[in-house]
């Protein structure tokens, strides 16, 4: 059961126009339940700005998807996507010089060597990151340096509840999300990291709790194990979502409104004291 491989191959298909990378990034929007929830927050926090013009990070870029909707909601807001991948920088650089847009560019960093000057983000984003770092304290410590006071860290991160089945091995030993360096967060564990590492305010709740459990196995989950399967299943995929797809996002819109006791996702913010 490989993820990383099928991920990896999917955006070189989409990657080819500018287009196609587009549509890659709506499909994105949709189909990832973690996105609904990042989305929303970033959406809330814009609402209390004050500052027109803002520095922001996205600390683990991947495709570049959440650089492109930060960088789409105003053009005072100048981002900055970070990642260990050098393929991934130049591709999201190729795209985004495609596309236009000058308030967004990509570098490497390791962010636990995070070479940014002290008080220069707004906000820092890091979205399915910190699972594969096992160095975190040393990035949260980071991550507090270089934020402005008063800036706020928004993190998506898997649960110490069994997040995205990495508990689940098949026949071969192997999980089903690979290069996690651990299994998931303790949601009091990662706040109090956090607070050690500086942050003088921090907020989490779960995500990914029975309605999205569910939804994320039929629009991600089930689909990756047919594909893993053969390339038949390329084919038949779209028809696969047209019959999933509505429970999916009627799945997303409860999961993303409701208070969760637990679910096997954490939303994590931390604020730099003033």
């Amino acid at each position: 059961m490989k993820y990383d491989p099928i991920k990896r191959s999917l955006g070189e298909f989409f990657n080819q126009t500018p287009f196609f990378r587009k549509v890659f990034y709506r499909l994105l929007d949709v189909l990832l339940l973690r996105t609904w929830h990042v989305k929303r927050e970033i959406k809330s926090w814009k609402k209390n700005l004050q500052a027109e013009e803002l520095h922001l990070l996205d600390a683990g870029m991947g495709f570049g998807q959440y650089s492109y909707f930060l960088a789409r909601q105003s053009k005072h807001w100048h981002v900055k996507g970070v990642d260990v991948k050098e393929e991934q920088i130049a591709d999201c650089n190729a795209f985004f010089g495609r596309t236009g847009m000058k308030n967004v560019r990509f570098e490497y960093a390791d962010l636990t060597r995070l070479q940014e000057k002290e008080d220069t983000y707004d906000l820092i984003l890091s979205v399915d990151v910190m699972e594969h770092i096992l160095e975190d304290e040393q990035v949260f410590r980071n991550f507090q340096r270089v934020l402005k006071p008063g800036g706020m860290l928004l993190i998506s991160t898997p649960s110490d509840k069994g997040g995205s089945d990495v508990h689940e091995h098949d026949e071969e030993g192997s999980s089903f999300i690979e290069e996690h360096v651990r299994d998931g967060y303790n949601i009091e564990d990662i706040q109090r990291k956090l607070k050690n590492a500086g942050f003088g305010k921090t907020a989490a709740r779960y995500a990914y709790g029975n309605p999205g459990k569910i939804s994320w196995r039929l629009s991600m989950k089930y689909p990756i194990l047919m594909l893993n399967t053969g390339k038949v299943f390329y084919v038949l995929l779209p028809f696969y979502y047209l019959v999933t797809m509505p429970f999916s996002l009627i799945l997303n819109y409860f999961d993303v409104r409701g208070n969760h006791k637990s679910g096997t996702g954490l939303i994590v913010k931390a604020w730099k004291e003033s």
